[in-house]
């Protein structure tokens, strides 16, 4: 599948239970990721996508919130060891690559490599790709409702 959002638009994958939020960085941009012993810098690129899962389901406008918190204010990613008790709390995890994966088999928010992403098992498998000024989807459920919401 392949989309041509609005270019203030975001693409909602929705599933029973659980969602995929997705835009496009739309600019260049070096991106922190903080981890418990050293700090990586991924650059950015404007086709690159910058995708939130809700692995339980529940509101859009915080997934919104997290897009745009990194998309347009560059905060830095937090990735938690292994073990962290508080990975069990995260609502939502984010990932910025040019492709990002969903994997239901990794632990929310300790994989510092940006092109898998924790999701549902409903959800696990997709994979979304930034091409140019389009997102291309594979690997999509075939319940899954897909729709653009727009920009805030």
């Amino acid at each position: 599948m392949k989309w041509s959002p609005l270019p203030d638009g975001l693409l909602l994958i929705e599933g029973n239970t659980s969602f995929l939020l997705v835009g496009r960085a739309e600019r260049s941009f070096s991106l922190y990721i903080e981890t418990s012993h050293e700090e990586y810098i991924q650059e950015v690129d404007p086709d690159d996508l910058v995708v939130v899962s809700s692995p339980e389901g529940g509101p859009y406008e915080p997934a919104i919130m997290l897009l745009e918190l990194v998309r347009t204010y560059h905060i830095p990613l937090i990735v938690l060891p292994q073990d962290h008790p508080g990975s069990r709390r995260l609502k939502l995890v984010v990932a910025v690559a040019p492709r990002v994966t969903t994997s239901c088999s990794i632990v929310r928010g300790t994989h510092p490599e940006q092109h898998l992403l924790c999701s549902s098992e409903e959800m696990a498998g997709i994979s979304l790709i930034g091409d140019n000024g389009e997102i291309v989807g594979e690997n999509i459920p075939g319940g899954a409702v897909i729709r653009h919401l727009p920009r805030s």
